[in-house]
């Protein structure tokens, strides 16, 4: 026993510990220093990652030529709505003038009649305007077909079921059902209200409206000129005689639904027409671009959230404290979620323009939000390659710091805002055209911060009641004051401090985040070299490190077991305890 506990102590004698601590220790720094490059070359500009790696930034590429195929894009589909929209705003004016007796331009706010007769001569016009089409028209204008039969026009009367109505000694009877009486006219055959419906009566006591409908097609010719097919056109016409009010005012309204259908049949001479398919064609080539374009800021996106889930390990292990929230969102990369968001409406939109074109669709509305959003956020994007120039950076850095404070103050705001609106609306509605709605209300107020439209609004204000117009003046100048000269100023003194600040850091260059502290550590520019190194080097490094160890642990033990052998005098290598003993060195 004696001799086994003298082997003990000469184990603990020869056993140095702290080499293995110092080893672990350098293999951490190395996984700490390799975690600290790869954050860096992730926030590496694509300038920096090509010299740091000698890639060339195909991503960049990708986002130059996008923005130019989708300008493209959006420029031909804009030429061809505007075409649309003009032939159908200059058929709405058409029709107006048409069917709509004494109607003159711009009148349509005022356009009403007073008279029960007016009434019946108006809807005897229409009658008789609609059926003598062919020869007063000068667009290409024809009545739809059914078969072989023209399609009638439609007049609708909408009124209460029954009532008594006696203004005059102040009684009523009424039943609120609405009954609908509709009558069918051929107007090519039967000219006039009269020759068609004798016994057609408005019960203008219990009226509530007459609708008239009737559909007509047409050909957009304009297109032919730009080398595309013409498209053929269904308009569908509502005349609204309105007297839901009661007031002795019947408004007259006419509306026009429109329905965009690709031609039956159709023959171009003179002009060689645009195939389609070309056009299709280029719009698969914007979707596919917007795809690639998809994925690879996905993937960015998602290294991203890689690495926080590192860097956060790294700060809860060796730090032993969490990552604030300025710094979590560093990882996540804005500009990649924009451009994400417009690859995704850019393809929406395109596949919406080609079910137009080959005319299943006939939604321009949707189509133009898509393409339009879209686009715009394509070329807000170019702001983020500004930012590579120190000088252009500070407006992002500025936008981006003041934007949390921004939201909060414009809360704060917004609040007194709404309260003006509730108050502008009920009490001044009555008296002045721009209170009469929310939003009416809502556009005012928000022209008075600008400092625009102030004297009408002041001016308009009919001083029916005295109470009433006293408290406008006190509405509106307090209202004036307060968002000019008190809430408009502080929202720029926020910006301006805000600006203020980012110069001032830019000035200094010290880091102002745990985050920034961290990076500047690693002092390796990207044209040093280590950066070439394969992505999985870290790794590689690692399994090397752990290849010299253990040559280095190897070369310990067999020196350890030569001095334990020549501290005893043992020579025995067949010594069972002996090599136990080894065997634990």
């Amino acid at each position: 026993m004696e001799e086994s506990s003298d082997l003990y102590d000469v184990y603990e004698a020869i056993s140095p510990a702290p080499w293995a601590e110092d080893h672990q220790h350098m293999e951490d720094l190395d996984n700490v220093e390799c975690l600290r490059r790869k954050i860096k070359y992730y926030f590496m500009n694509p300038c920096e990652k090509y010299h740091a790696r000698g890639r060339k930034p195909w991503k960049l590429f990708l986002q130059i030529i996008k923005i130019a195929i989708i300008t493209i894009q959006l420029v031909s589909f804009g030429l061809s709505n505007q075409m649309v929209v003009t032939f159908k705003e200059e058929n709405l004016m058409a029709f107006k003038h048409l069917f709509l007796k004494g109607y003159v331009d711009g009148g349509m706010d005022t356009y009403a009649v007073y008279r029960q007769a007016d009434v019946y001569d108006h809807i005897d016009y229409i009658i008789r305007e609609y059926g003598h089409l062919h020869n007063i028209t000068v667009g290409n204008h024809a009545y739809e077909k059914n078969g072989t039969f023209y399609t009638p026009l439609s007049v609708c009367q909408e009124f209460y079921r029954n009532g008594t109505i006696f203004p005059g000694s102040e009684t009523f009877e009424i039943d609120a059902q609405v009954d609908t009486d509709c009558r069918e006219i051929y107007p090519m055959y039967q000219p006039t209200l009269r020759d068609s419906l004798s016994d057609f009566e408005i019960h203008f006591k219990r009226m509530l409206s007459v609708k008239i409908t009737f559909v007509l097609k047409a050909i957009n010719l304009q297109t032919v000129r730009h080398r595309e097919l013409p498209d053929c056109y269904d308009f569908n016409v509502t005349i609204t005689f309105n007297n839901k009010a009661h007031s002795g005012r019947i408004k007259i309204d006419l509306e026009n639904d429109v329905d965009i259908n690709e031609c039956r049949d159709w023959k171009v001479t003179g002009a060689s027409a645009r195939n389609i398919n070309l056009t299709v064609l280029f719009d698969c080539l914007i979707i596919i671009t917007c795809l690639t374009s998809f994925s690879l800021c996905t993937r960015s996106v998602i290294k991203g959230i890689r690495l926080l889930f590192e860097y956060k390990h790294y700060c809860k292990n060796r730090l032993s404290k969490d990552v604030p929230w300025s710094d979590k969102s560093e990882f996540v990369n804005g500009w990649y979620i924009l451009i994400i968001v417009s690859d995704t409406l850019t393809i929406i939109g395109s596949i919406l323009k080609i079910e137009i074109q080959t005319k299943v669709l006939t939604s321009y509305d949707v189509c133009s939000i898509f393409l339009g959003t879209g686009t715009m956020f394509v070329w807000i994007g170019v702001i983020r390659y500004m930012g590579y120039f120190r000088k252009y950076n500070i407006l992002i850095l500025t936008l981006r710091a003041a934007f949390p404070n921004v939201i909060r103050f414009i809360c704060c705001a917004g609040i007194i805002y709404l309260s003006y609106c509730f108050c502008g609306w009920i009490v001044l509605g009555p008296y002045h055209e721009k209170f009469r709605t929310l939003n009416t209300v809502s556009e005012c107020l928000f022209s008075l911060i600008n400092g625009d439209d102030m004297f009408p609004t002041f001016k308009n204000m009919k001083q029916k009641s005295s109470l009433v117009w006293t408290f406008s003046r006190v509405y509106l100048y307090t209202f004036v004051s307060l968002f000019i000269y008190m809430i408009l100023s502080l929202f720029i003194t926020i910006i301006t401090d805000t600006y203020d600040t980012i110069k001032q850091q830019q000035q200094s260059g010290t880091p102002t985040s745990e985050l920034q502290k961290f990076l500047s550590e690693c002092k390796d520019l990207p044209n040093s070299g280590v950066y070439r190194l394969d992505e999985n080097s870290c790794f590689f490094d690692h399994c090397i490190n752990s290849l010299a160890s253990c040559r280095v642990l190897l070369r310990v033990k067999q020196k350890r077991r030569k001095t334990v052998k020549e501290c005893l005098g043992w020579e025995e290598e067949n010594d069972s305890y002996l090599l136990s003993l080894l065997s634990l060195l």
